[in-house]
């Protein structure tokens, strides 16, 4: 069934969308500054702003309770702005990696903000060529994010596993079919947070690291998962950009459903240790590796299992939330994902099917791929 009235509007998510941007004619980075488009962009859609790097643009939905709203939202503006692309001569897509851009040819994006992230980072910055997929959801109780954040950790690889967009890495194939995360562990405060032992210990390292200057403030922490410096939100950031529309409503939902679930389940991983952790980063590797194909160690079991059966655990778990919260459809899609598979599974049969005619020829199918799917073609 459904969810209905004010139970349905309660855990409001928002969903960001990062992608990358191409020449239309040799499929890499725009060759001459994108500054047209972006201002295009800006100033003919709702909910679009800039990234890191100029070859990147972003998209967002306002907090909603239903997911109809969200699909209606995103796919407009991911038709917009390939629309807009074609009359720039480029290409925009959804993906955790560009297939064929260098980082050496990128360009910072001339904000403030991004200037100092640049000035900081250094040659990190313009190495970090990749796009994410960003879910925040309320929390209504702001001060248990830390204590959801700590027991959301395993099934952090499931969410990743089904998003895994990023097979490709400076024009090369990397045997990965998540690849996103390994150019962006090179950031410093990535990877998975620490287990603070409440929202007070947390409070207390952002204090720390503000007052001796390593982050001007909370939103500088680039963890899988962190509370929303801005909003009283739990945020995921490990996911890919899904290429499909309908697997970032998949992951949303599940992500959504999640946080739920732990909110009502108090007693659900509870008691995390650094055992739990190590467990947790090992499944993130077999995700990043495999993709939908991974087996993740199921810890209580003693025995790793496949993908296909840990999702039917999850889906199981969050049933009655899902139901409440009217996006069993949207959760339900986890299964098509890994029966048919994820961006990255895609992108890996384009190029082999196309590899025939040459390294350059399979590596533009894939950006033309990824083009189509983004604006919802088949």
């Amino acid at each position: 069934m459904a969810g209905t009235g004010a139970e349905a509007d309660t855990y409001k998510f928002g969903i960001e969308e990062e992608f990358f941007l191409a020449d239309a004619g040799t499929r890499g980075t725009p060759r001459e500054t994108v500054e047209a488009f972006h201002e295009a962009a800006q100033a003919g859609l709702d909910s679009v702003s800039r990234e890191l790097l100029q070859s990147q643009i972003e998209i967002c939905t306002p907090p909603s309770g239903r997911f109809a709203e969200a699909r209606a939202r995103l796919q407009g503006l991911r038709t917009g702005l390939a629309d807009l692309a074609a009359r720039h001569d480029l290409l925009v897509f959804a993906a955790g990696t560009h297939p064929t851009a260098t980082w050496a040819n990128q360009a910072g994006t001339e904000a403030a903000r991004y200037r100092g992230i640049m000035d900081d980072l250094r040659m990190i910055g313009q190495r970090t060529v990749v796009c994410g997929l960003h879910v925040h959801v309320e929390v209504p109780r702001p001060e248990a994010r830390i204590d959801i954040a700590n027991r959301l950790m395993p099934f952090l690889p499931a969410l990743l596993a089904l998003s895994t967009a990023s097979p490709f890495w400076q024009g090369r194939r990397t045997g990965l079919m998540g690849y996103r995360l390994r150019a962006y562990a090179e950031l410093p405060r990535t990877g998975l947070p620490e287990l603070f032992d409440d929202a007070a210990d947390y409070g207390r390292y952002v204090d720390v690291m503000t007052r001796a200057g390593a982050i001007a403030d909370a939103s500088f922490l680039w963890w899988h998962v962190r509370p929303s410096l801005k909003y009283p939100t739990l945020e995921l950031r490990i996911a890919d950009s899904c290429t499909r529309l309908d697997d970032t409503l998949a992951v949303a939902a599940l992500y959504r459903c999640l946080v739920r679930l732990l909110e009502r389940r108090p007693d659900l991983n509870a008691r995390m240790t650094g055992a739990s952790r190590g467990f947790v980063m090992e499944n993130l590797w077999r995700a990043e590796r495999d993709g939908v194909r991974a087996e993740l160690i199921d810890a209580a079991a003693a025995r790793a299992v496949p993908l296909a059966e840990g999702i039917e655990a999850i889906l199981g778990l969050v049933e009655a939330d899902a139901d409440a919260l009217g996006c069993r459809p949207e959760c339900e899609r986890a299964r098509a994902i890994v029966a048919e598979g994820s961006s990255a599974d895609r992108q890996v049969a384009r190029y082999e099917a196309a590899l025939g005619r040459g390294e350059a020829a399979a590596l533009a199918e894939v950006v033309d791929g990824l083009a189509r799917e983004t604006a919802g073609a088949p």
